[in-house]
């Protein structure tokens, strides 16, 4: 609770000096330059979205001066006043600008008052006024210490048919300190960035021409994400799961029987029309695998019934929030559907999250550092967005909050951030800029079974309806990936490196040599990169640390006539020498083990 007080207050600060920012803006640059869009908090700081007349331009180099006013905005102590006022007069107040008339638009639907914000001065003058919802700090002297970040194009609302406006970032804390260890993580953050790593190591590109959105994997990126998917397939295989394959492709009433359409059809891509029948890209999987429960009548001696997939979705996110792999419009979750008995819930919600946190250690990310629990609850008063049945609301968080106070895993409550058919349990992943993004999740379904009659017939030969968890173990491929890069800066563990081991000949007498033990290695499924290019031996093993390569195995001509292997590991400067087989052995354990370390 405290944690969200903070970030309420956080938030409060962040808005009330974005206004500072604008008031600041147009005092600079003149009240015609600067045309206000918009301008919230986020959970990192706050952006500004303004337009400007063509041929008017502001770049980085101009935030020094930008901010220099700010400071003076704040000295002036200028308290924030909040009015309301009609329809009309707000019309009138700002009748230049077409993106608050576009606001007002909307406020008109609902039949209620604008309600502005005025910064006022000691004399009583109203300097500045911007149409807001609020909440503000009571002055300008309290919106604490602030820094801007950088400039962007943004998209009028964020989408991209719409006119693109200039955007400014910046954030804000309460004290010197608080500002000055953000800025060092956001340092940190730009070199372990997984978009900039990803290009260097050569894991993954995007294309224009392919499209936005839609990753393509190199032989590099395509190693490392299919170790991911074999280990996640057979570790769930082993606890039960039943794998299957469902198509990418399905009919639209599939999805209007489900509820997500038109629910999310904004997210979803447009219906494809084949032969008088609408077909669509699948945005997600439950429905394909409800279809092959109702393949054939089931007995409750078969639940729980676990059907798994590592699935490709597609979902149209807008472009001005796509964000390498975090955010894309084509993802492989690793997804699950436990059709069980409600008696069963409980006991299988279990089972789901132990997977989750085994899989999450193998991964390298430990509970209460790298990722937490989110509870993630309804609104109850808005039947819109969420299925209307109070007492299955009230039982399914029961239930989820039964679970989570069995864990050790630190957790908080997030009202509006279920999903419309039930609550669920969000894993919050921290990246190295401390922002959290939902990782994986465990779901409790109540609406599925209605919509698609899903029945079993229990003991006493009568049919009964099951409940469903939804849950996904590793998150979709795509954005574990984009955690994974950031996490080891692109220098995985040796079971996911894409080349797990370099071979260095010094010349050209040890090719052979070479070539003798990249087969054996090979034979015993090590990946294996045998550089034989016609470098100096150092410039080769400063390749193979740049791309991260986990061992390199210096070879001359001694090293042949011994047997052995001079290794020089990627985190140290100093060789060891070991017999080859010795070597390969204790390779082959590590990477059986999924050892985070390099130690042999």
């Amino acid at each position: 609770m405290k944690e969200q007080e903070e970030k309420s207050v956080l938030s409060v600060m962040r808005h009330s000096a974005e206004h500072v920012l604008m008031q600041a803006m147009k005092k600079v640059f003149g009240e015609d330059k600067i045309i206000m869009a918009m301008g919230p908090s986020t959970d990192e700081g706050f952006y500004f979205d303004f337009d400007s007349p063509e041929g008017f331009e502001i770049s980085e180099e101009n935030f020094g001066t930008i901010e220099a006013e700010m400071r003076k905005i704040k000295e002036m102590n200028q308290k924030f006043e909040r009015r309301e006022i009609s329809i009309n007069d707000a019309r009138k107040l700002f009748k230049e600008n077409q993106y608050k008339q576009e606001w007002l638009d909307e406020i008109e639907e609902t039949g209620q008052k604008a309600t502005v914000y005025a910064n006022v001065d000691k004399e009583g003058n109203e300097v500045f006024v911007d149409l807001c919802k609020g909440p503000h700090v009571d002055s300008t002297s309290q919106i604490g210490e602030f820094k801007l970040l950088s400039i962007a194009g943004a998209y009028w609302r964020g989408d991209e048919k719409n006119k693109m406006l200039t955007r400014i970032y910046g954030t804000t804390f309460k004290t010197k300190k608080e500002l000055e260890q953000y800025l060092e993580m956001q340092e940190v953050a730009k070199e372990s960035d997984h978009r900039k790593l990803g290009k260097e190591l050569k894991l993954f590109v995007f294309s224009d021409l392919v499209g936005k959105g839609l990753p393509l994997w190199t032989e590099r990126g395509a190693t490392v994400r299919r170790e991911l998917e074999r280990f996640i397939v057979d570790e769930e295989i082993k606890r039960g799961y039943l794998h299957v394959y469902t198509p990418d492709l399905a009919s639209l009433n599939l999805y209007r029987t489900s509820g997500h359409y038109p629910y999310y059809k904004d997210t979803m891509y447009a219906p494809i029309k084949i032969d008088e029948e609408e077909f669509m890209l699948r945005p997600m999987t439950c429905p394909h695998h409800f279809a092959l429960y109702q393949s054939e009548i089931r007995s409750y001696k078969q639940l729980p019934m676990r059907i798994a997939e590592l699935a490709k979705l597609y979902r149209y996110e807008k472009s001005g929030e796509l964000t390498g792999l975090m955010r894309v419009r084509s993802f492989c979750l690793a997804d699950a559907h436990i059709i069980c008995t409600q008696e069963q819930a409980e006991q299988e919600i279990k089972g789901a999250l132990d997977l989750i946190e085994f899989a999450a250690s193998v991964l390298g990310f430990k509970a209460n550092v790298d990722y937490r629990y989110r509870l993630s609850l309804g609104d109850r008063e808005n039947e819109k967005k969420y299925y209307k049945d109070d007492k299955a609301w009230d039982d399914a968080e029961e239930v989820l909050r039964s679970v989570l106070s069995e864990q050790k895993v630190d957790s908080y409550e997030a009202k509006d951030e279920a999903a419309f058919y039930g609550p669920k349990i969000d894993i919050q992943m921290k990246n190295v800029a401390g922002k959290e993004d939902t990782a994986f999740t465990v779901q409790y379904d109540f609406v599925m079974p209605k919509r698609f009659n899903l029945k079993y017939v229990d003991k006493d030969t009568q049919e009964k309806e099951p409940v469903v968890i939804h849950r996904s173990s590793i998150g979709a491929i795509e954005r574990v990936m984009a955690f994974l890069i950031e996490r080891y800066k692109g220098a995985f563990p040796t079971w996911l490196s894409p080349e797990q081991v370099a071979l260095v000949p010094i010349g050209e007498d040890n090719h052979a040599y070479a070539d003798k033990l990249e087969k054996e290695l090979k034979e015993a499924g090590i990946r294996v990169l045998n550089d034989k290019r016609d470098e100096m031996m150092q410039g080769k093993i400063r390749d193979a640390q740049e791309m991260k390569i986990p061992y390199m195995l210096i070879l001359g001509k001694r090293e042949e006539e011994q047997g052995n292997v001079s290794i020089r590991f990627r985190d140290r400067k100093e060789n060891v020498v070991m017999k080859f087989e010795e070597f390969k052995d204790k390779l082959l354990q590590n990477i059986k083990n999924r050892k985070l370390e390099l130690d042999l």
